[in-house]
């Protein structure tokens, strides 16, 4: 990839999320005079370039999602061990961040060690700027969709458990469980060698193209439902946070990326072309009918 294109993306993905952080640092907690939420942003990106020169001198990606997860759970708890008064909502709010980082991270990991590579980087991780770049964009996407909870966690204004706690964490515990049901699933499908070089349509895979991605965008709204009761003003920039992850798993790494993958792959199969044509892209819903 061009460096006309890395270099300006890697300064848009920084200043995206210092723009961000400005925004919702607003009634936020300092230490010796520096902003918890500057200090968190500085973190998520650091932490990605650290691992970033090793797996560039390496060649290897297989870090990069695990990476990401140890970020979600070291920034959080960096924010709730420094904010001084800690509420319920925010002890809710960072377990339900370490819960998914963790089964995330962990799937990710054992799955990119157990296939040797991930073919997202391919050629990327032998180019310099392109690499650097995507480690980049994923300390942005790391700090906007903690946008929310840590602009919760880190507000001065704290309001005890109430009925956005409860819906927020149950849209959570739902968006979860799709997400955890869908990986395992499809882990089983390929893990049977009948299945090899074909395409799961199965379980919850029936119903919805991307389950998994589903259940993150659906959790990720969840923490959103928790979070804002606590937050006002600029700080509501936070709510940028579910959009973003929805943009991206709609329109940047995720679905696009996976349909195009697939759609090369099997494009000369009648059966996944009955399959697209039936099922839902994301949402689960039931199946199409074949028109007769």
């Amino acid at each position: 990839m061009s460096k006309k294109i890395t270099i300006p993306s890697i300064f848009i993905s920084i200043l995206l999320a210092s723009l961000v952080a400005l925004g919702i640092n607003q009634g936020g907690v300092y230490i010796s005079g520096i902003s918890l939420i500057y200090l968190c942003c500085f973190m998520v990106f650091l932490a990605q370039w650290l691992v970033f020169i090793p797996s560039y001198v390496f060649v290897t990606e297989h870090y990069f999602d695990l990476t990401g997860s140890l970020t979600y759970i070291s920034v959080t708890l960096l924010a709730i061990l420094f904010t001084v008064d800690i509420s319920l909502r925010d002890i809710l709010l960072t377990l339900l961040v370490w819960i998914w980082a963790f089964r995330l991270g962990s799937f990710l990991f054992i799955r990119v060690k157990k296939a040797g590579s991930d073919g997202r980087f391919d050629q990327m991780k032998k180019d310099f700027w392109w690499f650097l770049m995507t480690w980049t964009i994923q300390g942005l996407w790391v700090f906007l969709t903690l946008a929310m909870a840590l602009a919760a966690i880190t507000s001065e204004l704290k309001i005890t458990i109430d009925i956005f706690a409860v819906i927020g964490a149950l849209i959570w515990i739902l968006g979860f469980s799709i997400e955890v049901i869908a990986d395992q699933q499809k882990t089983n499908f390929k893990n049977n060698p009948a299945n090899e070089n074909n395409f799961i349509s199965e379980g919850l895979w029936k119903w919805s193209r991307h389950p998994n991605y589903f259940g993150e965008m659906v959790l990720w709204i969840g923490i959103a439902v928790i979070a804002f009761p606590v937050l006002s003003g600029w700080q509501l920039t936070a709510l940028i946070s579910p959009i973003f992850v929805i943009f991206l798993l709609t329109k940047v790494s995720g679905i696009s990326m996976l349909e195009a993958r697939g759609y090369k792959k099997w494009k000369d199969d009648p059966a996944y072309l009955n399959y697209i044509n039936q099922t839902s892209i994301l949402i689960p819903l039931p199946p199409k009918k074949n028109k007769s």
